[in-house]
């Protein structure tokens, strides 16, 4: 007898740190069906570009996303070097590289650390996070800061990685290497995680290319594509590193890429820190000509696309971002359907989800008449007509 029942998750639920909503529909402890909703949170972060020069809009598109705080900037400076025909310096590149791969490092040890938690396998999510602060300590003394690292600029890079920092970069990836050994041995080869895992949220090959998905989502399928290699940039042309693929499809080949991925990493990261030559770090360009150009990374969790409109002016005509969570939410139609429901969160949690990458709401609109309701700059005005209400409700003072 079947006995169809909606179960919403989200858009606040203990395993989301960011709010979305995952409408499951299941008979019984089967899901049947999927809504995914996103656009809890307003960010306008398009419009707010628009508004700004091309030096700010760097800051700001690093405030997309706090695990992506390279990956975005790096696209961005990247169109706007198209747009405007710009040459970097090739120490520069190799930096960009470095600050790249130290980033995949700190997001993929914070997934693992999750996964782990989310599990119940609390030893792997201390682990994890216990080595993590090694690329914490490594950023903060290379960038000055543990998160939203603030290195990319138009034709370069803010600032250098000093000689006297590269003995202790090394170090960090020698002590890196010996923790993912640990994690290799601990969730590889364990019994209760592999019974756990395998078999679970299977994204066949053929679907993973229909849904377009990327990064290690579409790679966990066989779905041989990285940006780095397809169509390279900053110094990864230059190095020698290995795609990572798993033929399986489920969560468990998702970990395996995550943790195979990182190996790379500190390869690419001491390579570059071997090959970096002498010279400047940035090309100083002065003006942006009219024109357009797209800039594409490979973020963690997959392509990062930021493309520009130029007027000639010092801000854009339009910016567009596109992140890789956008492009994996639909898959878990595939994935999904047909699990049971103590399934379902390990399976969303299995592509990394990053909600607010994927927020850019800058219009409401009425779902009845398809009207809109509140344009960009209406949607500011009432965000900061909050901030006084509340400012004013703790502190008594009005907010100037």
């Amino acid at each position: 007898m079947s006995h169809k029942v909606t179960i919403p998750i989200g858009p606040y639920h203990s395993l989301q740190e960011e709010p979305e909503f995952y409408q499951l529909t299941v008979d019984g402890e089967t899901v049947i069906d999927i809504d995914v909703r996103i656009g809890y949170v307003h960010r306008g972060i398009e419009k707010l570009a628009e508004s700004m020069s091309y030096h700010k809009i760097i800051f700001l598109v690093e405030r997309i996303c706090g695990i992506c705080s390279t990956s975005h900037p790096i696209a961005s400076v990247q169109a706007i070097e198209d747009a405007g025909g710009i040459e970097v310096p090739d120490r520069a590149l190799y930096i960009r590289t470095i600050v790249a791969e130290l980033e995949r490092l700190h997001s993929h040890m914070l997934w693992l650390g999750l996964a782990g938690h989310f599990l119940g396998y609390n030893t792997v999510w201390m682990w994890a996070w216990k080595y993590r602060e090694i690329v914490c300590d490594l950023f903060e003394a290379i960038t000055g800061s543990r998160q939203s690292y603030a290195m990319m600029k138009v034709g370069g890079v803010q600032r250098d990685i000093e000689d006297e920092y590269i003995p202790g970069l090394i170090k960090g990836m020698d002590d890196t290497l010996r923790a993912l050994d640990m994690f290799k041995g601990a969730v590889l080869d364990d019994p209760v995680l592999g019974a756990r895992l395998k078999g679970i949220g299977i994204l066949s090959k053929e679907d993973a290319l229909s849904y377009s998905a990327l990064g290690p989502t579409s790679r966990a399928s066989g779905v041989d594509k990285d940006v780095r290699r397809d169509d390279p940039y900053a110094a990864y042309d230059r190095v020698k590193w290995n795609v990572i693929t798993q033929k399986e499809g489920d969560v468990f080949a998702k970990a395996v890429i995550r943790i195979l991925e990182m190996y790379e990493s500190v390869s690419i990261i001491k390579q570059c820190v071997q090959k970096m030559p002498k010279g400047s770090i940035d090309s100083n360009p002065k003006e942006i000509p009219p024109g357009e150009g797209i800039g594409h990374a490979e973020a963690p969790r997959g392509e990062v696309f930021h493309y520009i409109r130029s007027d000639g002016t010092n801000s854009p005509a339009r910016y567009k971002v596109r992140a890789p969570t956008y492009m994996n939410f639909p898959t878990f139609k595939a994935t999904v359907i047909g699990e049971t429901i103590s399934d379902a969160t390990i399976i969303l949690a299995a592509i990394d989800p990053c909600y607010c990458c994927t927020e850019r709401k800058m219009t409401a609109v009425n779902q009845k008449t398809r009207k809109r309701s509140f344009t960009g700059d209406d949607m500011i005005k009432l965000s900061q007509e909050k901030t006084r209400r509340l400012y004013k409700r703790m502190t008594g003072k009005e907010l100037r």
